[in-house]
């Protein structure tokens, strides 16, 4: 190639155990950062060549192909991704969707509609804004912002990986690592790289908390439990079977939204 590969990656804390020494590894590519939903778009663009994309934008083209073993998942309480609800959630009308990441904004519409019958009204959750400026029945908030929102205010609030979890029996997976079809050259050494700073970076995760405690406004032992306990990055046979589960409930979500 004539140009670094370009690879993308996400901005949150979730990501940084996957991303630990990786420019180091790779130090021929180009690592970029920036949000979920924007990776996804740029690779769909061709201005990346692997990025680091939520589920639901792996599965619109069927020619991308994971790269590693390496992901974003969860076997439980997930902590950064939820459903705050002012009222009861059987009487959500109204529901303002985090524009972050549309995996977590699919996996809260099915988890409505399957368990509960209920198809609300979807607003935007812009980037920029806060709490404040919503006015809807219910809200998704994902990422570090959902880490500092006082849930006593609200009627009802679900971590939406606990209730995968809860009502699949599967482990959620959120992102991972994923490249286009067009690429001409091999892949095998940045999926090692990518795997191996994985593994380091699990190793490592006092060390990523003491880094980026602060600066998320959270303390070091609370960033290292979110990273220890709350999340799995490992893309494990479960997490295959329920990553295809949601597949299907992505597909059926799709056909709905088309016919409605």
């Amino acid at each position: 190639m004539d140009r670094p590969v370009r690879i993308g990656a996400v901005s949150y804390l979730n990501t940084k155990p996957l991303v630990y020494g990786l420019a180091q590894r790779l130090p021929d590519t180009e690592i970029v950062f920036d949000l979920p939903s924007r990776l996804a778009d740029d690779l769909a663009n061709g201005e990346l060549d692997v990025a680091l994309i939520p589920t639901v934008e792996y599965f619109q083209d069927p020619d991308y192909r994971i790269v590693s073993d390496a992901c974003i998942a969860c076997r439980g309480e997930v902590y950064s991704v939820s459903l705050l609800s002012r009222c009861n959630s059987a009487d959500i009308k109204t529901l303002a969707l985090d524009e972050g990441s549309r995996t977590s904004a699919a996996l809260v519409q099915i988890l409505l509609r399957k368990r509960l019958g209920i198809v609300p009204e979807l607003h935007p959750f812009p980037i920029g804004s806060d709490l404040t400026q919503l006015d809807t029945d219910a809200m998704l908030i994902i990422g570090d912002r959902a880490m500092h929102v006082d849930k006593s205010d609200f009627q009802e609030t679900w971590d939406l990986g606990q209730a995968w979890v809860d009502w699949t029996g599967l482990p959620f997976v959120f992102a991972m690592w994923t490249a286009r079809a067009d690429l001409d050259f091999d892949l095998t050494p940045i999926e090692s790289a990518m795997s191996a700073a994985r593994d380091e970076g699990v190793r490592n995760l006092a060390k990523i908390a003491a880094r980026h405690a602060a600066e998320l406004g959270i303390s070091q032992q609370q960033c290292e439990v979110y990273l220890r306990d709350n999340l799995y990055f490992y893309l494990g046979k479960q997490e295959q079977q329920g990553q295809e589960l949601f597949r299907e409930f992505v597909d059926e979500l799709s056909a709905v939204s088309q016919n409605g």
